[in-house]
């Protein structure tokens, strides 16, 4: 029995749900989120509350519960609260600044790097030093954070790069004489 898939997923006040077949269509404040489950899982909308029930006994049917639970969990917190990514630029004259759609950053290179924004993310840079990447979808708002961090990953002697923000890096020592 999947413990995840046993809960019912409550539906906050001003959200709205409909399903059709095997796909869900979440409405809110920030949006309208939708997601197919597989033929292995029924969804079911009652007393304000998303179930998501397995169909039959196998092994698949069991996998797919508590993940198709998850994702229908993901798309009520993306329309109502969003998703949030914080990066931290650490090394010496690197930085970030948002012009128009596009994220101007500058890591060392001989050359600024241009990121343009896709939709449905929005970037913002608080100071030179960090980039806060919002957005109602979870998997596309950790893309974007792994795509930008992807140009100057952290490197474990000197810390320099683009790290999340909390994330520890292993530092190493460096050569000795």
């Amino acid at each position: 029995m999947s413990r995840i898939g046993k809960k019912p997923v409550e539906l906050p006040g001003g959200v709205e749900a409909s399903v059709s077949g095997q796909t869900i269509e979440v409405k809110g404040p920030k949006g309208t989120r939708t997601f197919k489950a597989t033929d292995d899982v029924s969804l079911s909308v009652a007393d304000n509350a998303i179930s998501v029930e397995p169909r039959g006994k196998s092994k698949r049917a069991r996998q797919q519960w508590g993940m198709s639970r998850t994702m229908v969990q993901n798309l009520v917190t993306g329309v109502t609260e969003g998703f949030k990514k914080e990066l931290e630029i650490q090394g010496v004259g690197y930085r970030a600044q948002m012009q128009g759609n596009t994220l101007k950053l500058s890591l060392g290179y001989s050359h600024d790097v241009d990121f343009e924004v896709p939709e449905g993310v929005t970037v913002n840079c608080p100071k030179n030093t960090e980039v806060v990447i919002e957005g109602s979808d979870q998997q596309l708002v950790g893309q974007v954070a792994a795509n930008i961090r992807e140009w100057r990953a952290p490197e474990p002697y000197k810390g320099k790069g683009i790290r999340y923000k909390g994330e520890y890096i292993f530092r190493k020592e460096g050569k000795k004489k």
